[in-house]
Order: C-alpha cells, then sequence, then structure tokens
C-alpha cells in the first residue's frame, strides 16, 4: 500500500490506498460526494453515491480510465465505505476484479461478496445492481453491450438477446484465470502505451475478441448451452455431426455440397439432415449461414472504417448481399454498415 494524494474542495487530502494503476489516465480525483457521483457517473452511468462511514473514514474517489474501441479498463477507488446504486447499467457489462478491500454486490436476487484473490464480479447490463465497497480499489473491464450481445449471437446461433451473466467469479477456478490475466495484461498495455497514442485497428480487434472469448465461454450465462450445442461442445454429440461441423467451418466460405459434406462426416446425407434437426435445432444450411454471419459480423468490427462490405460478404460466400443484409438485420438487430461504422 501507498500513500493516495486526493484533491477535493480546494485541499490536498493523504489517504492510505492501493498501488494506484493507470495514473496517467486520471479521471477523477475528490473528496467530495456529489462531485465524485456526477464525474464517474459520466464515465460508466448516473447511480446514487452514499458514504455509510463515520466522520474517522474519510471519503475519497478516483477513477482513472483508458477507454478503446468498444472497450476500456478503469481502476477505481473509493476511500471508506460507500454505498452504489447504478441500477440497470443499460449500455455496458462490467468485470470487476478488486485489488483491495471489498465490495458486496447484489445483482438482481444474487448476493455476491468479492475480495482480492478471492472472487471477482460480472455485471450484465439489464440486471439491477446495488453494491457496498470498503475501502475498495478495483480494476474494471467495461464491454460494449452490443459487442458482447452480437458475439453471443454468432456463436449460440441465434438472434440478439440479452446476455445475463452469473455475478460471481471464483477467482480461483481455472475458468477465472485467463480473464484475470486479460485485464492484468490490458492495464499493463495501457500503461505502457500512455495517453498520447492508442490501440491499432488490428490490436484493439485482437483485444476484443480475446476478451469476448473470455467472457462467453469461460463464464457462465444464459445463452452458455446453447453456445456449447451449436458449437459442438456437448459431450453426447456424435462424432458425425462433430465432423460435419467441422467441415462446414472450415469450409464456410465454399458452396454448400451435401455430398461432400455427408462424405467428410462418414453418414448418408438423409441421416445427417435429421442429426442436425435433432441436435443442434436447425438445418445443415442455415447452420452455414450462421456461421457465415458471425465471420462477417467479425471482420466488420475488425475492418477499417473505409472497408467494402460488398467484398467482404463474397470473400465469406455470400453472393445475395439483400437476403445476406436482411439476415444479418435479422440475427444482430442492425445493417452491416451500423457494425461497420459503430467501431470507427
Amino acid at each position: 500500500m501507498g500513500p493516495m494524494s486526493i484533491a477535493g474542495s480546494g485541499a490536498d487530502r493523504t489517504c492510505e490506498g492501493p498501488a494506484i494503476r493507470l495514473a496517467a489516465f486520471g479521471r477523477v480525483a475528490t473528496c467530495d460526494v456529489e462531485d465524485a457521483a456526477e464525474q464517474v457517473g459520466r464515465i460508466f452511468c448516473p447511480h446514487d453515491l452514499k458514504p455509510l462511514g463515520t466522520a474517522a473514514q474519510p471519503f475519497y474517489a478516483m477513477h482513472n480510465c483508458a477507454a478503446f474501441d468498444g472497450f476500456s479498463i478503469s481502476y477505481v477507488a473509493y476511500g471508506g465505505s460507500v454505498r452504489i446504486d447504478p441500477g440497470c447499467l443499460e449500455r455496458f457489462f462490467l468485470v470487476q476484479l478488486p485489488l483491495a478491500g471489498s465490495a458486496d454486490i447484489r445483482a438482481a436476487c444474487r448476493d455476491v461478496a468479492t475480495a482480492p484473490d478471492v472472487a471477482a464480479s460480472l455485471l450484465s447490463p439489464t440486471l439491477p445492481t446495488r453494491m457496498v465497497w470498503e475501502d475498495c480499489a478495483q480494476l474494471i473491464l467495461l464491454l460494449d453491450r452490443r459487442l458482447v450481445e452480437h458475439r453471443a449471437a454468432a456463436l449460440s446461433g441465434k438472434t440478439v438477446a440479452p446476455v445475463e451473466f452469473d455475478p460471481a467469479i471464483d477467482l480461483s477456478a481455472p475458468s477465472a484465470s485467463a480473464l484475470r490475466t486479460r485485464i492484468w495484461e490490458l492495464a499493463g498495455l495501457a500503461e505502457g502505451i500512455g495517453t498520447s497514442r492508442g490501440l491499432s485497428p488490428v490490436a484493439a480487434a485482437e483485444w476484443r475478441e480475446a476478451l469476448l472469448d473470455g467472457l462467453l465461454t469461460r463464464q457462465r450465462h444464459g445463452l452458455s448451452e446453447a453456445i456449447r450445442m451449436f458449437s459442438g461442445q456437448v459431450e453426447t454429440l456424435p462424432r458425425v455431426l462433430l465432423r460435419a461441423r467441422d467441415y462446414l467451418y472450415a469450409h464456410a466460405t465454399e458452396p454448400l455440397d451435401l455430398e461432400r459434406l455427408a462424405a467428410a462426416s462418414g453418414v448418408g446425407i438423409r441421416a445427417l439432415q435429421l442429426g442436425f434437426q435433432r441436435h443442434f435445432g436447425t438445418s445443415i444450411s442455415d447452420m452455414l449461414r450462421d456461421i457465415r454471419l458471425g465471420h462477417l459480423n467479425a471482420r466488420l468490427m475488425a475492418a477499417p472504417a473505409d472497408a467494402r462490405i460488398i467484398d467482404i460478404a463474397f470473400d465469406l460466400g455470400f453472393t445475395h448481399l439483400g437476403r445476406m443484409a436482411g439476415a444479418y438485420r435479422q440475427k444482430f438487430g442492425e445493417a452491416p454498415s451500423a457494425t461497420l461504422q459503430r467501431l470507427h
């Protein structure tokens, strides 16, 4: 622990706190409650903030934030005991990784107690949230809601819909290790590049992919089983269907040839068609379309602003752009051009 200097009400106050992260990205540093609520609310979302401690527990708030395309990493610290009531976050998901102190979180009807190296929290935008922080400092990963919901739709074969995570992350579990490492690495990367330059589009796209994978394939949420089923990870899935699914992914840019698919899978065409309906709940052609739409969504998010959608679509095997655009809008809730423009 080291001293933390907080400027507020025209005076400097030094409080004991954790080693400050992202110091060059300072956005809020105050000992005034109303000022803290207003300034932090502009970065995250409007919320009620109320100190719960005594006068012997001095209040302070610090928020450092490095923002990138579709995600950000923040260091947030509060001195004393404070209640934070944001309600529903609406626009984003938050992973809160404690560095010092503790926090008790209530997300909908779930209670989560977090502390360093014990437990972290994962807040979903549609679940009402209330928190009490006790001399707490956290690294907080923010991911744009649309980014997460679009990728969940691509992975599950379903249309875009709200995704609600289990709010508790057990930091001793292997599934949390990669996500925690990524958060630490992102904070270190931001500190390394500083405020003078941001991530390149390629680097930002790679980080989005890694963070989305860490959330959607390693943390529990309402579409976890659908993603496992659609990706063929369910243990009871017949091997022939695994081979067929893998073949579709490997040949997604080629015209669908049922004879070749059946030969690669080792089963007849009709048996394969029935197997897809029974185990995946979809047809072969619809799964291939969803695979292609998922690839299209990922490429648009990583593409430069001047990329031609028609070129990306043709490269992925779409030959009828009108039908492609309609299917994309139905699945992701927006036109391909809106996805391309949103991150630029």
